[in-house]
C-alpha cells in the first residue's frame, strides 16, 4: 500500500508521490506563512490549453476571485528549467494570472507577467498577497 497524505484543499487523501510532497509543502507555506485562505487555493484542476486538457498544480485566487498566481511544482530532484517555466506560461495563457511560480520544493522562481506586453519580470521575493481592501 502506498503512503498517503491528507490534502486540505481537495479534502481527501492523495498518494504521497515526490511531486505531491512538494505540492503539499507549498500549500502549507501559502496557508501558514502567507496567510492565504484555503478557499482561494485550487489544486490540480483541469484547464484547456489549446486543444489539450491539462491540470495545473496550484492556482491562487485574489480576494475578488481573479487568478492571482499559478504554481507549477516538480519533485525535488528535478532542476528548474526554461521548459518548466514554459509549461507554466502555456497554462497561464488560459488562466491569465499576474504571477507565475515554479518550484521543486528547494528552489523557486517567481515572475510577474506584464498585462500589456506579456513579458515576465523576475521577482526577488514571493509577492505580497492582496489585502482585504485591495
Amino acid at each position: 500500500m502506498s503512503e498517503e497524505i491528507f490534502d486540505v484543499i481537495r479534502k481527501k487523501y492523495v498518494a504521497l508521490t515526490p511531486e505531491e510532497k512538494v505540492r503539499q509543502h507549498i500549500i502549507s507555506v501559502l496557508i501558514n506563512d502567507r496567510n492565504i485562505p484555503h478557499s482561494l487555493i485550487a489544486v490540480e484542476a483541469q484547464i484547456k490549453v489549446g486543444k489539450l486538457i491539462k491540470r495545473f498544480d496550484i492556482l491562487v485566487y485574489d480576494r475578488q476571485l481573479n487568478p492571482w498566481m499559478i504554481i507549477e511544482c516538480k519533485k525535488e530532484d528535478i532542476s528548474l528549467s526554461p521548459e518548466i517555466l514554459n509549461q507554466a506560461i502555456r497554462y497561464n495563457q488560459t488562466i491569465n494570472a499576474p504571477y507565475l511560480l515554479i518550484t521543486n520544493g528547494k528552489d523557486f522562481f517567481c515572475f510577474k507577467q506584464d498585462n500589456l506586453t506579456s513579458q515576465l519580470k523576475p521577482q526577488e521575493e514571493f509577492p505580497v498577497f492582496p489585502s482585504k481592501t485591495s
